[in-house]
């Protein structure tokens, strides 16, 4: 037994007589053990993926409409054709009904699906091209999640809108992760009559409820504005009224650390105030600013969503999950398409991933957890 637990404490710190592991890298061994993180940390690295590379994963742009298939249900995908088994094909469409938008399938011919096609041409990082994953032949169109109102492929949209409702996050979490990170390294350093004015100033920003305020700014907005800037005005105020919580955990922090040995060492040599707060106290208040950063991004993710459903975010014809997500408003359209439902899913599911992969590097950072 005592055996074993020498093995254990051996292999946990290096091995025989080996140098001891850094703790980013116990921290990544712990992360390996939470299977529900890892599998939270695949997911969400995929769905950046299909964002990122959405102009080649999508088969149409994100503006590609066909009022011939408004509502078109999605395309079942075949690999048989009387009986026989063959590459995975698709049928053309028909609508049968016009009002109530009710289409079948027409057998008579199959439309093979391809690989590497040609289609709408994008520019991607200042290079053209029209290069598209996978397609089929006109006058089939192959909507794997079905189309809109206006016969916009959702699958299409769905990797486009992705760059806005997942990039949303990480940049304002950018944005007020740096302010939170060092008013909150000022305030609890300097102390005194500083700090309690900073801290007065972080609460009243704490204090203002930020949807609304988000609300009355999206009122103020231009309505010609471009959709893009309009992105990226909600994001910045996004990141400038999420700072305070922050600011006031790091200053708590930062009030312990600011007495620590390694901090009088740095004064006594003569280091700067500025270079004491940068260089040895916020380093060392990284692993909550990690944990925190993961659990953060779903709370933007579902700002931006929230205001994109109602509206007042980003607009049509410029894709965001939230806006895709308003087309099942009307209780009737959604009865008869319930595909309209999918950009709902896709937000659930990256908010749960964040939330687990959050847990699991919370569990990964703390000291007291237990290494099993």
């Amino acid at each position: 037994m005592a055996k074993t637990n020498l093995e254990n404490n051996q292999a946990e710190f290096g091995g025989n007589g080996g140098a001891l592991r850094s703790p980013w890298k116990m921290a990544w061994r712990k992360l390996r053990r939470h299977r529900l993180a890892l599998a939270g940390m695949w997911v969400l690295i995929f769905l950046h993926i299909f964002a990122i590379f959405a102009d080649f994963f999508a088969p149409y742009s994100e503006v590609t409409t066909d009022r011939r298939r408004t509502y078109h249900p999605p395309t079942k995908i075949h690999i048989f054709h009387e009986g026989k088994l063959v590459r995975p094909f698709v049928y053309a469409y028909n609508r049968v009904d016009t009002l109530r938008n009710i289409y079948e399938e027409d057998t008579s011919t199959m439309y093979p699906i391809r690989f590497f096609v040609r289609g709408d041409k994008y520019n991607f990082l200042g290079i053209e091209s029209d290069l598209r994953l996978f397609g089929v032949d006109a006058p089939a169109k192959i909507y794997l999640f079905g189309a809109d109102r206006y016969g916009r492929d959702i699958f299409s949209r769905l990797a486009y809108g992705g760059r806005r409702s997942l990039f949303i996050g990480i940049i304002g979490l950018v944005i007020s992760m740096s302010i939170g990170l060092i008013y909150g390294g000022v305030s609890g350093y300097f102390g005194g009559w500083v700090d309690n004015i900073m801290m007065r100033i972080a609460e009243i920003i704490i204090s203002i409820p930020s949807f609304y305020l988000l609300l009355a700014l999206s009122a103020v907005l231009p309505p010609n504005i471009p959709s893009d800037t309009r992105f990226m005005l909600i994001t910045a105020i996004l990141g400038f009224i999420g700072w305070a919580g922050l600011a006031r955990v790091i200053r708590g922090m930062v009030l312990s650390i600011a007495k620590s040995e390694f901090v009088a060492g740095a004064e006594a040599i003569g280091a700067s105030q500025p270079r004491i707060i940068i260089r040895h106290i916020l380093p060392n208040t990284m692993s909550y600013v990690i944990v925190n950063a993961t659990l953060s991004i779903p709370g933007f993710i579902l700002s931006e969503s929230g205001l994109s459903f109602i509206g007042v975010g980003i607009q049509h014809p410029v894709a965001s999950w939230g806006n895709m997500l308003s087309e099942a408003l009307n209780l009737s359209s959604l009865t008869r398409y319930p595909w309209l439902l999918v950009p709902g899913f896709f937000i659930f599911i990256t908010v749960l991933c964040y939330s687990f992969f959050g847990d699991g590097v919370r569990d990964a950072l703390d000291p007291r957890s237990r290494t099993v």
